[in-house]
């Protein structure tokens, strides 16, 4: 089953990007750095709940 989570700016913390994860396993969270709109740069970008 596919898990909708929502990636935060971890220097912001604005929700700017949703994906789709195929894990089973919650226990480690998902971390990409992509482009932030707020910041204006590439920053990390972590799984919230």
């Amino acid at each position: 089953m596919r898990n909708k989570v929502v990636l935060a700016c971890t220097e912001c913390q604005s929700r700017n990007y949703s994906s789709y994860t195929n894990r089973s396993n919650q226990s480690d969270r998902l971390e990409v750095r992509k482009f932030c709109k707020k910041c204006g740069k590439h920053t990390l970008h972590r799984e919230t709940k």
